[in-house]
């Protein structure tokens, strides 16, 4: 009874400390309003924003994935300790690698030709793919993709 007692209260305090970094993150249109590589307002575009946080305490906020590469590359020395992406549908930030990608389709893209979707859940995925086409995709493709792109753009 005793260890079921300090497991639960344990399970509390993790999840507690999750739910507190989770809406900090929320919170990050507050202080990057405008993407640091374009501009564009962050908030207008927050179903395809991205945050940055480097392991070194910073943070940067980007408009799209197309945007986030850029800042990668500009930043190539600094380490990232995570890269959050929108869910394109709740606009809530979740972990980039764990998103379900869906890249082309009809929809048209943020800074990119080639659109690239971000959603927490593959049901999520499999609506936007019904309406408006595009495939889902891993994140290593969706990321070599944008790099591809933004090279081809900086031309």
């Amino acid at each position: 009874m005793k260890s079921t007692s300090a497991a639960i209260s344990i399970l509390t305090v993790v999840l507690l400390f999750l739910s507190g970094t989770i809406i900090f993150a929320q919170d990050d249109l507050k202080d990057h309003r405008s993407c640091s590589i374009c501009g564009m307002d962050r908030k207008e575009y927050g179903f395809s924003r991205m945050l940055v946080h480097y392991e070194d305490g910073g943070t940067t906020g980007v408009c799209s994935l197309n945007c986030a590469v850029i800042e990668l590359a500009v930043n190539k020395g600094r380490k990232v300790k995570a890269l959050l992406v929108a869910d394109r549908d709740s606009r809530t930030l979740i972990d980039a690698e764990q998103a379900v990608w869906v890249m082309g389709g009809k929809k048209p893209g943020v800074m990119t030709q080639r659109p690239k979707w971000a959603f927490g859940y593959p049901a999520a995925a499999g609506v936007f793919i019904e309406a408006y086409g595009g495939k889902v995709v891993s994140w290593s493709e969706a990321l070599v993709a944008a790099r591809e792109d933004a090279a081809r753009d900086i031309r």
